[in-house]
């Protein structure tokens, strides 16, 4: 099943994170280009990225100069993580182009590569609070209270996966079709961010 396939690529790509931990470390892709799988992982560690960027910003006692590069750092993250999802999407309809759609068939309220991208950052969930789940320094309490929010992480894990193939399968017999909306952002258009337009003197 392609859920299985692309959250064992989010795991390793978790877990080579981990290895050294760091947000500034160089990224290599182990997956040829080409290949879903190379655009599954590089999604991922956008998304593993991303979280740890998300809880540096969080420090209390960060620098307000950091802070501000920091955040522009996580914008870019954004907009990498929307066009690798674009790309995902990309794959899946050139893979059923020829896929012949049925009279009654129907959209789907998103697309194969936006339900991935939620599987992603599961997974992400489900890698910390395992971590909080064994923690040697936390109390019993905690680790009974995080043990028990994994286990409706990996509920949501099984329930998402089936989805998501449930969804492919449709698409594949052309009982869904699906369409790729190139994401229309704003704040970073200085012609539709209104900040930005101002000091641009439009």
């Amino acid at each position: 099943m392609f859920s299985a396939f692309a959250f064992n690529i989010f795991e390793e790509s978790i877990a080579k994170y981990h290895i050294e931990d760091d947000v500034s470390q160089p990224f290599e892709n182990p997956y040829p280009k080409g290949e879903v799988g190379h655009l599954l992982y590089r999604k991922n560690w956008i998304d593993t990225v991303q979280w740890h960027y998300e809880d540096i910003i969080r420090d209390p006692a960060i620098d307000p100069v950091a802070a501000l590069q920091l955040k522009r750092k996580i914008d870019a993250s954004n907009q990498d993580r929307t066009d690798l999802v674009e790309y995902i999407d990309s794959y899946f309809l050139q893979k059923h182009r020829d896929v012949t759609v049925l009279e009654d068939a129907t959209i789907n309220t998103e697309s194969p590569a936006w339900a991935l991208d939620r599987l992603s950052i599961l997974a992400l969930k489900i890698y910390h609070m395992q971590e909080e789940a064994h923690r040697k320094d936390a109390s019993q309490e905690h680790l009974a209270k995080c043990q028990e929010k994994l286990g409706v992480l990996l509920e949501q894990k099984k329930d998402l996966s089936t989805a998501i193939d449930q969804l492919l399968d449709d698409i594949a017999a052309g009982r869904k079709y699906m369409k790729v909306y190139k994401q229309m952002k704003m704040y970073n258009d200085d012609e539709l961010n209104p900040v930005l337009r101002k000091k641009s003197g439009h």
